[in-house]
């Protein structure tokens, strides 16, 4: 069975991977999805699955949607179709589960609308001169066209016009965490579209280099193994310290006693 499912973004968040690095991450509630058609090849000319997510009130739905969402426990409030191979069934419930930390999954949503943008917004565009009288030519364009060859504007130019409100995907996100109690899944780095928006995430492969983060109870005896060593540290400088001073007295007495031997011998041949 495929991996697929329809999330909400929640926000963006921080977490610790295994080699305790600060990795962004993207909170994202994902499912409980609801399978609500299927399309097969022998009738629909393709393979795909129909996936519904959320709840709607009876009352705000048509009656040629309730015909279509009688057979099921409720009538989702948004369905996308996904062209995946039909291992389905009809009614059955898609959870967060199907995901593993380590995942590398793709996500499709509608990016944030940011309206009429300059080029500098749109296109990064780095503006023009600012000096030799150029006081209105700060964020303008500059040439868009050549000469009487061809004579026009070439399509696909670079320039000022409607930005964002597009469908978006990004591909090779990770899964870094999965809660099942939450229906909670939390992907390394960010996802198109605002707060609230929906997301259609697909499994497209494994990250086998993933090192899994460390629970509580293994960040508390690493720290408690790391204290343990210091104080093991600090005990031998310390001992080192005070046996320092005793050895110094000991070769001061020892030359003292040798050379009281050297006079008393001279003494003697005397």
């Amino acid at each position: 069975m495929e991996q697929v499912i329809i999330a909400k973004k929640i926000e963006m968040s921080a977490r610790y991977d295994g080699w305790g690095r600060r990795v962004p991450v993207t909170l994202v509630e994902a499912g409980p999805c609801l399978v609500v058609g299927a399309k097969t090849l022998e009738k629909d000319k393709y393979s795909a699955v129909q996936i519904g997510f959320g709840k709607r009130k009876e009352k705000h739905v048509k009656n040629p949607q309730k015909g279509q969402f009688k057979n099921l426990s409720y009538i989702p409030k948004t369905v996308k179709e996904f062209r995946v191979e039909n291992d389905f069934e009809i009614g059955q419930e898609v959870k967060v589960g199907i995901f593993e930390p380590g995942d590398l999954v793709k996500v499709t949503s509608i990016s944030k609308g940011k309206g009429f943008a300059g080029v500098m917004k749109r296109w990064g565009f780095h503006g023009g001169p600012k000096t030799h009288g150029q006081s209105d030519r700060h964020r303008a364009p500059g040439s868009i066209g050549s000469t009487t060859t061809p004579g026009r504007v070439l399509r696909g130019k670079k320039m000022a016009g409607h930005m964002g409100n597009a469908q978006v995907t990004i591909k090779g996100l990770k899964v870094f965490e999965v809660d099942e109690e939450k229906n909670l899944l939390v992907l390394s780095g960010s996802v198109p579209g605002a707060r609230g928006a929906l997301l259609e995430i697909i499994k497209i492969g494994q990250d086998k280099k993933f090192a899994v983060p460390k629970n509580e109870e293994e960040i508390k005896e690493t720290e408690e193994s790391k204290e343990s060593k210091a104080e093991k540290v600090e005990g031998e400088k310390t001992e080192s310290e005070e046996t320092k001073p005793e050895e110094i007295e000991d070769e001061a007495g020892s030359e003292q006693i040798n050379e009281s031997e050297e006079a008393k011998s001279e003494e003697d041949a005397k």
